[in-house]
């Protein structure tokens, strides 16, 4: 019977006409999968944008293709990239004079005098001083008297492990009530089921309420092939995420003169395989608010997540109408719908770096984000977030942070903050030739140079006056996220503005530096993975020790 078989099935393949049908099964199968991923494209982003999509896509293709096939392309492609990281390490990989380098153990431990001379010369190396406020973001300095309390939770909490709540049950107490504290902020409890679990940043809060959400929708509806829907301003923190977890992620254009996500457009990439939506309050790049209530609908409608990027905006938003600013919606667990919020205490928290919470309608949705394996040889191991041993002293200086401001402090310096931003908010409308990025309701300020004045020439002037703002791409545009220390500034920039643009149109080539280079070369290059090699090329310097 077999070897019938065998020749029965040997037969059929030798038969032309079942080959030939096989083949134009085959081949239907494929324009069917095509065309419906070609109409799904059209759908979310219009016909010139899925055109644009699949030509930047064709594109790619051939450029990777001739760096493989065309002799010697590909290693002048690497050459260039080398030339580009060479420089960056340059800038960045220095020395500090008089000071010792140490690529290996020292013979013998230094004495404690002859270290903190050490540290010394390392804490005070570098040409930026951010406390003069001309750093974006980054540094969320809440005070000298906060620092020195900060130092001296750190001091007695530097052994401490939040994963032997056993040894260090002051610790657990301290956690407990960070999330129960910033639970509250918005407007969630334990007693109303919500819940939270501590990270080291926004990044992780995110990717951790991506892997619950993944779980969950695997657990409980069966999805094997999950997908997020995400503004295209997102943070890049979500296509981290998608990366590291396995997940699909779709990117929705955002309204170019809002800044928000186009919510029909949101709808639209809705399918079966959808786990959850996010939205911004606020956006990085833009400092633009999502519609959340809009998203929460959607969420309801088909039963997915949502979850609400806080991380910037963490302590701002929930004390804006207390400081004198009302945003047009709510954006926390009082909308319906929302089923995680990420908000960074290291940032308006004015914590130190490293800390984050994230929260959760429910603790059925929390439990997937654990990890449990109870059949280790080294016992039962579970751990709540991607870390195993923790910093305790982090979570006691956020704890200590908190409890320093209370509430009304946040009050206060979100009305400092607030007013600041809208003072410069102000002050770039004021000059004709540059323009306000959307509607910006926060902390965060973008502007962008009106043709044919360059943005890139812009920031290049800027950071020749010791600015570090962020410079951004799609489109080109810069953005202050204002600080405490960022009021001292607000007449400073604006002027150097004022002066910057008169510059330019007096000579166009002023700003052509090296910011203008690196931006406005990285925005003509076609092949995008040439900029992800010079980017890998700078993380490399970072561990660049000779």
């Amino acid at each position: 019977m077999d070897l019938i078989s065998e020749s029965s099935v040997l037969g059929l393949l030798l038969n032309k006409p079942a080959v030939q049908k096989l083949k134009n099964i085959i081949f239907l199968y494929f324009v069917v999968k095509v065309a419906a991923a070609s109409f799904k494209k059209i759908k979310l982003y219009g016909l010139q944008g899925a055109v644009s999509l699949y030509i930047g896509s064709i594109t790619q293709s051939i450029i990777k293709l001739a760096r493989k096939t065309v002799p010697g392309a590909d290693a002048a492609v690497q050459k260039e990239v080398a030339k580009s990281v060479a420089s960056i390490h340059k800038g960045m990989c220095l020395e500090i004079p008089d000071c010792p380098k140490f690529p290996t153990l020292p013979k013998s431990g230094l004495e404690t005098k002859q270290i903190i001379k050490l540290l010394d010369q390392h804490a005070n190396f570098g040409e930026v001083d951010w406390k003069d406020g001309k750093v974006s973001g980054a540094v969320y300095h809440g005070g000298n008297e906060l620092s020195s309390l900060i130092n001296s939770a750190y001091g007695k909490f530097t052994v401490s492990n939040p994963l032997h709540p056993e040894v260090f049950p002051g610790v657990r107490k301290m956690e407990s009530e960070i999330v129960s504290m910033v639970l509250a902020m918005y407007n969630g409890s334990e007693k109303t089921g919500h819940c939270g679990s501590m990270t080291s940043g926004g990044s992780e809060s995110i990717m951790m309420s991506m892997k619950a959400h993944r779980d969950w929708a695997f657990d409980v509806k069966g999805i094997t092939e999950p997908e997020i829907v995400v503004p295209v301003s997102v943070h890049a923190a979500f296509d981290k995420g998608a990366q590291y977890f396995g997940i699909k992620i779709i990117h929705i254009p955002v309204d170019p003169k809002t800044g928000k996500v186009v919510i029909e457009k949101v709808a639209r990439a809705i399918n079966g395989n959808t786990i959850m939506l996010a939205g911004s309050t606020p956006s990085f790049p833009h400092g633009a608010i999502d519609d959340i209530p809009a998203l929460a609908e959607l969420a309801l409608k088909h039963n997915i997540g949502l979850h609400v990027d806080s991380c910037l905006g963490g302590f701002l938003v929930p004390f804006m109408e207390d400081a004198g600013y009302k945003l047009p919606f709510h954006t926390d667990f009082r909308v319906k719908g929302v089923t995680a919020i990420s908000c960074d205490t290291h940032k308006y928290g004015f914590a130190p770096k490293g800390s984050s919470v994230v929260m959760y309608n429910s603790t059925s949705l929390r439990k997937y984000q654990y990890f449990v394996q109870p059949n280790w040889p080294g016992g039962v191991y579970g751990s709540p977030t991607m870390a195993g041993s923790r910093p305790g002293a982090l979570s006691a200086g956020c704890w200590a942070s908190l409890v320093y401001f209370g509430w009304n402090g946040y009050v206060e310096s979100t009305r400092t903050i607030i007013k600041t931003a809208r003072a410069i908010k102000s002050g770039i409308q004021g000059i004709p030739e540059l323009e306000v990025v959307g509607d910006p309701l926060l902390s965060v300020v973008a502007f962008s140079a009106k043709a044919p004045m360059k943005t890139y020439a812009v920031a290049d002037l800027l950071s020749k006056k010791h600015y570090h703002l962020n410079v951004l791409q799609f489109p080109p545009s810069i953005h202050i996220a204002c600080t405490m220390l960022t009021p001292q500034l607000v007449d400073t920039l604006i002027k150097d503005l004022r002066d910057i643009v008169e510059l330019l149109k007096r000579d166009p080539e002023a700003g052509n530096g090296e910011v203008a280079a690196i931006y406005g070369t990285a925005a003509s290059v076609p092949d995008r993975t040439i900029i992800g090699d010079v980017v890998c090329g700078f993380l490399d310097g970072l561990t660049k020790s000779v």
